[in-house]
C-alpha cells in the first residue's frame, strides 16, 4: 500500500511537471526566435552593412557632442519665438532627457545585465568604438534620442509639423549606429526606444497640463 501511494504520488508529479512543460515550450522557442533573431539581424548589420561611409559617419553621429549646434540652435529659436515663457520648455526638455538617462543606465541596465555584444564570444561583431564596460539592454543613446524627439513632436511638432517625420528619422539613426558600431544588440534599442517614448509621452502630458499655453502662438519656419 505503501509503495502503491508513493508511485501514485510520483505519477502525479511527473503528469504536473509534463503540464507545465506544455505550457513553457511555447514561450521557451519564442523566446529562442527571438534571440537568434537578434543576433542575426545584429550581425546582419554590423557584418554585412559594413560600407566605407558608414564606417566614417555613424561613429560620429551617435555622439551627443555632434548634435551640440542642433541643440544650440532649437533652444535659440524657441526662446526668441516663445520669450520667456519658453524656459518651461527648455527646462522639461532637460528633465525628459535626465529621466531616460538615469532609468536606462542606472536601473533598467543594472537589473537586466544584458552582456555587450561586443564582449559575447558567440557573436560576430566588428568593434567601430570602444565596447565600455557597461551592460547592453537598453541602450540609453536610444533611450534619450527617443525621449527628446517625442516630447519635441507632442510640443512643437504641433505646430511644425514639417519637422515631425526628421525627428523620428533622427532618433532611429542613432539607434541603427548603436548596433552598426557594435555597443548594441537591435532588442536594445528597441526597448531603448519604447522607454522614451513613454517617458516623452509622460512629460509632454505634464508640460501640457501646467504650461501648455506656452505654444498658444503658431509660427512657422521660412
Amino acid at each position: 500500500m505503501i509503495r502503491l501511494a508513493v508511485g501514485l504520488k510520483y505519477c502525479r508529479i511527473i503528469f504536473r511537471f509534463r503540464s507545465y512543460l506544455c505550457i513553457l515550450r511555447p514561450n521557451y522557442y519564442l523566446l529562442m526566435f527571438i534571440f537568434e533573431w537578434d543576433i542575426a539581424v545584429f550581425e546582419f548589420i554590423n557584418t554585412d552593412l559594413s560600407n566605407a561611409f558608414f564606417d566614417w559617419l555613424l561613429p560620429m553621429w551617435r555622439q551627443p557632442f555632434f548634435w551640440v549646434p542642433l541643440y544650440i540652435f532649437l533652444i535659440a529659436f524657441v526662446i526668441i519665438n516663445y520669450s520667456t515663457k519658453s524656459y518651461w520648455f527648455v527646462l522639461f526638455v532637460i528633465l525628459t532627457v535626465s529621466s531616460s538617462d538615469l532609468l536606462s543606465s542606472r536601473a533598467i541596465k543594472k537589473t537586466i545585465r544584458r552582456i555587450r555584444p561586443c564582449h559575447t564570444e558567440y557573436v560576430q561583431t566588428i568593434e567601430r568604438v570602444p565596447c565600455g564596460s557597461g551592460y547592453s539592454f537598453t541602450s540609453t543613446h536610444a533611450a534619450n534620442h527617443f525621449a527628446i524627439s517625442t516630447f519635441l513632436i507632442l510640443t512643437l511638432g504641433q505646430h511644425l509639423r514639417r519637422i515631425i517625420p526628421w525627428l523620428w528619422a533622427w532618433a532611429a539613426s542613432v539607434a541603427f549606429a548603436q548596433v552598426y558600431v557594435g555597443v548594441h544588440f537591435p532588442l536594445d534599442v528597441i526597448g531603448g526606444a519604447i522607454l522614451g517614448v513613454i517617458l516623452g509621452k509622460c512629460w509632454f502630458l505634464l508640460f501640457q497640463r501646467y504650461y501648455g499655453d506656452v505654444f498658444d502662438q503658431k509660427i512657422s519656419m521660412t
